[in-house]
């Protein structure tokens, strides 16, 4: 998930290089939730490991 949200903060970076501003917007919102979502998983994933463990 984090490596799809990575592609799509590329991908919105070239996009609004390249004057697509509204695209580019959009991948790179979408790039954001995905990587927050991702990291909150990640965390949530590291915490319920170690009280297990």
């Amino acid at each position: 998930m984090i490596k799809l949200a990575l592609i799509l903060l590329v991908i919105g970076l070239i996009a609004a290089a390249l004057g697509f501003g509204g695209l580019g917007g959009i991948a790179m919102n979408v790039g954001w939730i995905l990587l927050a979502v991702g990291v909150i998983l990640l965390l949530i994933h590291a915490i319920r490991r170690a009280t297990t463990a």
